[in-house]
């Protein structure tokens, strides 16, 4: 399976818009728009999903599916599980007043 931010982060690697990404797949650019606008695991013709995964193979790009290995060598990106994400939150700005004078937010 492939996801629609798999899709968006392959462009991104490749560099490359959706509609070169829809010549290069040999599909129509609304069939990548529409498979990119979707949640979670892109859904579709079988035949047509193989194409996109074609075309970002022959880029270069190898699409590494949930709990799987990656086979390629090299540098990469990968999601982390959910539970393991921290988020840290930047120290708040200071906010000017109508005068200029410098305070931090309450």
């Amino acid at each position: 399976m492939i996801t629609a931010a798999q899709m968006r982060a392959a462009r991104a690697l490749l560099g490359i818009d959706q509609q070169t990404l829809a010549e290069r797949a040999g599909v129509s650019l609304p069939t990548i728009q529409r498979m990119e606008a979707s949640e979670g695991n892109v859904r579709g013709v079988v035949a047509t999903l193989m194409k996109v995964v074609g075309a970002f193979d022959a880029g270069g790009v190898e699409l590494i599916g949930e709990s799987t290995p990656s086979i390629g060598q090299g540098r990469g990106v990968r999601m982390k599980e959910r539970a393991a994400v921290t988020v840290a939150m930047p120290a708040p700005e200071p906010v000017r007043k109508k005068r200029g004078l410098l305070r931090t937010p309450d």
